[in-house]
């Protein structure tokens, strides 16, 4: 009997061990049957044991299918040297489906591009930018109609008049009616923005609103705006308003942030059948709304799907609507959209270009800056996003994003079909019964 009551308390004795060593149900992380893709895993500079992030793929065949022929033609690219590195993310819905780095950091080593990898990116920073603006009228500290002056008194253009008219939607869209690229120049030669922008008044200036001007030391004015109705430096107010939210925790916009970072892809020239590694440039982070925004596709991937799906903590749908607003016809010089489709129509929004197609739409900027390229496209109606970054200028930047659009379009109906075949029904037909989508 002494036996039986040993063998008894030993199985009573394991049971209570198990019970109290258990996970309880409701701290269960819950996993769809999808498996992520372990290869594109997010580990950041301090590790969140409580946040671990990977890009899954899409339940869709048909999607995964493009995403593995986009994937191939990246790989075969890089081997091709279009590139000596590049990281790539694509958003569909609420889902990052794909998040992967490409080559190298810095040609002549064996150190890889993950998906934390920092790059410049140029002109996207307007983007950036953009958004900033709008979590600021979200959060009424600014609205898009308000003059400059209110923020920035002692701004002033040649003419006063236009002066007093100049308002924020006019800088973000690139209608403040300067001159082409005024001072573009002098942004290279690390001139202060404050004494870039004074010399904005002893140039000839038309009425604001009426003409596409593409600006960088006018875009720049937007900078002033911010740090006065945040009262904090625009960096800070970046990192308040859109970096913090989004948890996009690699991205900064300062020459200082990126030089400091232990991760960071390095810029290229193509030169004597090689590529060439240059040193980083502090070139345009004195225009930093214009082009001094670093980020890495792990950012750039949550802040894309943040635009397509909306974000309570970023700022309201109306806004964003109204970022991607078209506000100025606007020639895209991007001549390889033609290798997908035939552009019908372009525009500046607020910092977003608005390039239509026949049935389709999207809002795209790109950028280049010291030797590093990007590119970055949303398409509403069909709920997909992408970037694309570069660390050297080139055909794979130049090719991204419509080679992926053509693999997508060459798809579409399938991936449509299959998303919809739950919805089939049947219906009387005077040989047989046949599947109609009720869409």
């Amino acid at each position: 009997m002494k036996a039986v009551y040993g063998i008894l308390f030993g199985v009573l004795l394991i049971l209570l061990v198990a019970f109290v060593y258990s996970t309880p149900e409701d701290d269960k992380v819950s996993f769809s049957k999808v498996e992520p893709d372990t290869s594109t895993l997010v580990s950041h500079q301090a590790p969140d044991p409580d946040r671990i992030m990977a890009a899954f793929p899409d339940p869709n065949p048909y999607m995964q299918e493009v995403v593995s022929a986009y994937g191939a033609f990246l790989e075969n690219a890089i081997k091709k040297g279009m590139a000596p590195g590049a990281a790539v993310a694509i958003v569909r819905d609420t889902s990052i489906i794909f998040l992967k780095g490409f080559g190298l950091k810095q040609t002549g080593t064996t150190d890889s591009i993950d998906v934390n990898t920092v790059f410049r990116l140029g002109s996207v920073s307007k983007c950036v930018a953009s958004v900033l603006a709008g979590a600021l009228v979200s959060n009424h500290l600014i609205r898009w109609d308000d003059p400059v002056i209110k923020y920035f008194p002692e701004f002033e253009l040649k003419s006063k008049e236009y002066t007093q008219q100049l308002t924020i939607r006019h800088v973000l869209s690139h209608t403040t009616g300067l001159p082409y690229h005024a001072f573009t120049n002098m942004i290279e030669e690390h001139l202060p923005i404050d004494t870039l922008i004074k010399y904005l008044k002893s140039v000839d200036v038309t009425e604001p609103g009426k003409i596409y001007s593409y600006q960088n030391v006018g875009y720049s004015l937007i900078q002033k705006v911010v740090e006065n109705a945040a009262n904090e430096s625009f960096e800070e107010a970046l990192t308040q308003y859109v970096f913090k939210p989004l948890d996009m925790r690699n991205s900064s916009a300062s020459y200082e942030a990126i030089m400091q970072h232990n991760n960071v892809a390095r810029p290229h020239y193509f030169s004597r059948k090689r590529w060439v590694t240059v040193p980083i440039s502090d070139t345009y982070y004195n225009s930093a709304p214009a082009g001094g925004v670093n980020a890495s596709i792990t950012d750039m991937a949550l802040l894309l799907r943040a635009l397509l799906n909306g974000s309570d903590t970023l700022m309201s749908d109306s806004t964003l609507n109204e970022i991607f607003e078209p506000q100025v016809k606007a020639i895209s010089k991007n001549r390889n959209f033609w290798r997908w489709k035939r552009p019908r129509a372009s525009y500046y929004a607020l910092g977003w270009r608005v390039i239509n197609f026949q049935n389709d739409t999207l809002e795209y900027h790109g950028g280049y800056v010291n030797g590093y390229r990007s590119e970055v496209a949303i398409d509403r109606n069909n709920r997909l996003a992408i970037c694309v970054l570069t660390n050297s200028p080139g055909s794979l930047s130049d090719l991204s994003i419509p080679e992926f659009f053509k693999r997508y379009t060459q798809k579409a109906d399938s991936i449509k079909y299959w998303e919809n075949r739950s919805k089939l029904i049947l219906v009387n037909n005077t040989n047989l019964l046949t599947p109609v989508s009720t869409n």
